[in-house]
């Protein structure tokens, strides 16, 4: 996993610059054709999903010398605009949908250009022979965060974790439904261990919105008065907020490392507030894309549904080398400008701080997540995703992990 991450993420290109909705890495020589990305309206600079999507795009674009032309969605009325002005050009190997959202419109612009290969991040679109959906087991890196941070509450001898999500849609539940398994799992686990009997609950929120941090943070500074003791946030730029929320708390406390911990998601975000973040789930946006190009570029490209999951490496808990491989990725003087920010002199003195968050936590609980991992990565343990109101209902409603996994079925 760790070198897959850095394969992908060390060659990143500096970001582009925004002009009339359009974005271009720049000029090139002798280009072997073009690729053109579709953002939803979150865009860029969440520092998650849709920069994980930015990443796969550009470093698929270096790889095999193409252009790179990205559109934003304002709104949700740009879907089908922005499809159809990139389609109607007849020059992309592939179009690139990023979002659950653009599902509708995808499938109509795909039929009115069945000549054009499009690919779909998160839309499920399986009977279409120009389309692509990538999809991610976003509950079975979830049930790793669940677990971590259940571990980590019975530990402290607490009994509430958290969860703050974005738009209450179908990908989100499996989210959702991975970390209250992890939970279940880790009460079960916690007392083989101790003969100790915990019973954690999950308090979650869905905020509306994937770009609103002030939302992030009211729901965070929420969950954390209610004695919330570890946070993952699932709400790309408006989980931004939730690490504000942790840092505010641990400020308060005259702590500089916590618990309370807030957990990332999408990319491995620990950089962003060392000390504050032990962990991220990272969802694997920038793998999918990059697949996608891969084989309209090498003449295998397939419509149907391509899901990636632990095994595959689609997902999964960062380590430091992750987090390290992530920051490098940033332009240099980015990364200037953000450990200075951070109050760090070096890369050197990052990583050692990331590695002290880390120890915050008791090896054998890494140790358990590690070994939750491989359970389901062998199918021992299936995790379940649902994705509708009644299938997270059943999920909430379970009492065991075990009840959870017979949903899996």
């Amino acid at each position: 996993m760790k070198k897959l991450f850095s394969l992908f993420l060390i060659g990143l290109l500096a970001l582009g610059v925004v002009a009339s909705g359009c974005i271009s890495p720049g000029e090139k020589e002798s280009t072997k054709g073009a690729i053109a990305i579709v953002y939803d309206v979150g865009g860029r600079g969440d520092l998650s999903f849709n920069d994980m999507a930015y990443l796969g795009a550009s470093k698929a674009a270096k790889d095999f010398n193409l252009d790179l032309v990205e559109l934003q969605s304002n709104s949700e009325d740009d879907y089908v605009k922005n499809l159809e002005t990139l389609a109607s050009q007849k020059k992309y190997l592939v179009i690139i949908a990023v979002g659950f959202m653009m599902t509708d419109a995808v499938k109509q612009v795909a039929d009115e250009y069945p000549d054009q290969k499009f690919a779909i991040i998160d839309g499920y679109i399986p009977d279409k022979d120009n389309v692509m959906s990538i999809l991610f087991k976003e509950n079975e890196g979830s049930a790793l965060a669940g677990a971590l941070a259940g571990l980590i509450a019975a530990n402290d001898g607490k009994d509430k974790v958290g969860i703050v999500l974005g738009m209450e849609i179908p990908v989100l539940y499996k989210f959702e439904a991975g970390y209250r398994f992890g939970v279940k799992w880790a009460e079960d686990y916690y007392k083989q261990k101790t003969g100790k009997d915990v019973s954690i609950d999950v308090i979650y929120q869905y905020t509306g919105t994937f770009n609103d941090a002030a939302k992030g943070k009211a729901a965070a500074r929420a969950q954390l008065a209610q004695g919330a003791w570890v946070i993952y946030q699932v709400a790309g730029g408006t989980g931004l907020g939730v690490f504000d929320a942790v840092s505010e708390v641990l400020d308060s406390q005259g702590k500089k490392m916590g618990p309370p911990f807030a957990i990332g998601v999408d990319s491995a975000q620990d950089w962003i507030k060392p000390g504050v973040i032990i962990a991220s789930m990272m969802k694997r946006v920038d793998v999918g894309v990059y697949t996608a190009v891969k084989d309209a570029v090498e003449g295998n490209f397939k419509g149907g549904i391509v899901e990636l999951g632990l095994k595959e490496g689609g997902v999964g808990i960062s380590s430091v080398d992750d987090v390290m491989a992530m920051f490098d990725s940033l332009p240099e003087d980015t990364q200037k400008q953000k450990l200075k920010d951070l109050g760090f002199n070096s890369k050197d003195e990052l990583k050692k701080y990331l590695e002290d968050t880390r120890a915050q936590v008791p090896a054998w609980i890494w140790e358990a997540v590690n070994d939750l991992e491989g359970k389901i990565k062998t199918g021992t343990i299936k995790v379940p995703a649902p994705m509708d109101k009644e299938g997270i209902e059943k999920v909430r409603a379970a009492k065991t992990w075990q009840e959870m996994m017979e949903l899996a079925k």
